[in-house]
């Protein structure tokens, strides 16, 4: 039993730092090769957990050869056009200038269903509002509605706001992250001030965010927290 716990912690933290090694993708955003690897990374690294008998060393060296064929075809793929269509395909019109082109949909085996969802999740419900939709390689759908069908942004409207930046946690469940200080304009002295403001102390706090603006927001602990 103490030897699956140890065999199991070892390819745990092994696939894990494959994984990274690979990138950071959601499962969506994956080509087809690199949902392939995350297959045949996840049966390779089963095996010697069903069976005691398979040294650990032969799925180690397993995934090893994987990812760095991943990596590699990853390095040619961005100097080879040709290796590029292989593994990752082109991406497809479906709607070009306003129209739907149903033979990319049949060759894409896209139906209207699919279409209208795609569509939808993008917040448009009505085809005649896009000028281009292009399927890409990894499956999603990617579109660009019709001009004077965008809503107005503020460039559009002449109105100019200063960049206040990313807002940052600086203080996580009661405690202070010094950490991300640098990245949104927070010292001590201002976290103090803004508290001391609120009347508040750090332990109070669940989550506190603040951008380089000074604007900040702050969440409370729940009572018997």
């Amino acid at each position: 039993m103490t030897t699956a716990v140890i065999r199991t912690v070892i390819l745990y933290f092994f696939v894990i730092l494959f994984v990274r090694l690979m990138g950071k993708r959601q499962i969506g955003q994956l080509q087809p090769s690199e949902l392939v690897i995350t297959f045949l990374l996840s049966e390779i690294a089963s095996l010697p957990l069903e069976d005691q008998g398979i040294p650990l060393i032969v799925p180690i060296v397993c995934v090893c050869v994987l990812v760095s064929l991943e990596i590699l075809l990853s390095y040619l793929s961005l100097s080879n056009s040709f290796i590029r269509r292989i593994t990752q395909g082109n991406a497809l019109f479906i709607i070009k200038e306003g129209k739907v082109d149903l033979r990319q949909m049949k060759r894409l085996r896209f139906t209207v269903e699919d279409l209208m969802e795609a569509v939808r999740q993008k917040d448009i419900f009505d085809l005649t509002d896009i000028e281009y939709a292009i399927v890409e390689t990894n499956g999603t759908l990617s579109v660009l509605t019709k001009a004077g069908r965008t809503p107005p942004n503020r460039e559009d409207l002449k109105i100019r706001k200063k960049d206040d930046g990313i807002p940052c946690v600086v203080i996580s469940n009661g405690e202070i992250v010094e950490s991300n200080f640098s990245y949104c304009g927070m010292n001590r002295r201002k976290l103090a001030n803004i508290l001391m403001n609120e009347k508040k102390t750090a332990d109070e706090i669940m989550i506190m965010t603040c951008d380089k603006g000074g604007n900040y927001y702050i969440v409370e602990k729940e009572e018997g927290r």
